[in-house]
């Protein structure tokens, strides 16, 4: 059986999302042709406007409606620390705990030669430039909160190496035991999270 056109155009838009397979798409395509209209409208208008009304801080990459976004911002906020993470949701997740006061560094990924990710596809070197230039607000300790996968902890080595190489000395940590290897930080619990943080270790 032929589905109609608008119905596939519907399945194969939600295809291409990640984690999104053939079954799960068509089950949404199908179920959203019983929300009403004007929910439909709502939920089109919110797609059509998620990257006009968003940006990237251009201090921490964070996405936000304001630049800089409103961590950065914050003057009450612990200038001398920043705590790398490699996703917005990571960030979200810290938040979450209220353990840090710190700023934070969105890299958008980790290296990852495999999928052709290398340094320069991320943030790194805005974080570098960033600590470099960080005269008037000397950082004390810069904490890597990658994912503790071997991507991550590629890039963990990648970032420690260059902040080395900086000459600067500022501490450079990485999250303490707490989060198991494989895992991915923003599906981690806020008691994991702060423990993490709180049982961070020199890198």
């Amino acid at each position: 059986m032929k589905v109609a056109k608008p119905l596939q155009n519907v399945i194969n838009s939600f295809q291409r999302l990640p984690g999104i397979g053939p079954k799960s798409a068509q089950r949404l395509a199908f179920y959203l042709l019983h929300v009403p209209q004007h929910e439909l409208d709502e939920f089109a208008t919110s797609l059509t406007q998620l990257k006009k009304d968003t940006k990237l801080c251009s201090i921490c990459r964070n996405v936000a409606e304001t630049d800089p976004c409103p961590i950065c911002a914050d003057n009450s906020r612990d200038m001398s620390t920043i705590l790398v993470v490699e996703q917005p949701l990571d960030l979200i997740a810290f938040e979450k705990t209220s353990k840090f006061r710190g700023l934070y560094h969105v890299l958008h990924g980790a290296i990852n030669p495999l999928e052709n990710i290398g340094p320069d596809e991320l943030y790194l070197e805005d974080l570098v430039v960033r600590i470099k230039n960080a005269h008037g607000n000397p950082l004390e300790e810069i904490i890597i909160a990658t994912n503790p996968t071997m991507e991550g902890e590629a890039t963990a080595m990648y970032l420690k190496k260059r902040i080395d190489e900086l000459g600067l000395e500022s501490k450079v940590t990485r999250l303490g035991m707490g989060i198991p290897t494989g895992a991915y930080l923003e599906f981690a619990d806020e008691i994991t999270l702060s423990q993490a943080i709180e049982g961070r270790r020199g890198l």
